[in-house]
């Protein structure tokens, strides 16, 4: 069997990480979680993802502060690969709709979200 895929789950609402983490582990994926985007940023070094799912609305770093740091790390040091990002917001955002078609995200989806839907959009992410 294939290693579990490793998800990064990035939200300050813990009912929302709470629920994902649950929803996501009962279908075999391995869940690490973060509560703003600067322990988004140390967790991508330290536990090195295979997707995240990251909030935009956050204390400290917000979501959109994530991606411009995780270009920046990649075009300094290489360290971090892009990871796949699916963007949860509560906002319908055009800047959301811009990164879709400039490719730095994988995808989107708006609070409040159907659980089957986020799943369809995971396996998309990663091929299946």
């Amino acid at each position: 069997m294939a290693d579990k895929k490793k998800i990064l789950v990035v939200d300050d609402d813990p009912n929302i990480v709470k629920l994902i983490k649950t929803r996501l582990e009962a279908n075999n994926y391995e869940v690490i979680t973060a509560e703003d985007g600067e322990e988004c940023m140390q967790k991508l070094s330290t536990d090195k993802p295979d997707l995240i799912i990251l909030d935009i609305l956050m204390p400290k770093a917000d979501g959109y502060n994530v991606l411009i740091g995780m270009k920046e790390i990649k075009a300094l040091t290489g360290e971090i690969p892009i990871v796949p990002v699916i963007v949860l917001t509560a906002l319908s955002d055009p800047r959301v709709k811009n990164m879709i078609e400039q490719e730095e995200i994988k995808d989107y989806i708006v609070k409040p979200f159907n659980s089957e839907e986020l799943l369809a959009k995971i396996k998309k992410a990663f091929g299946q």
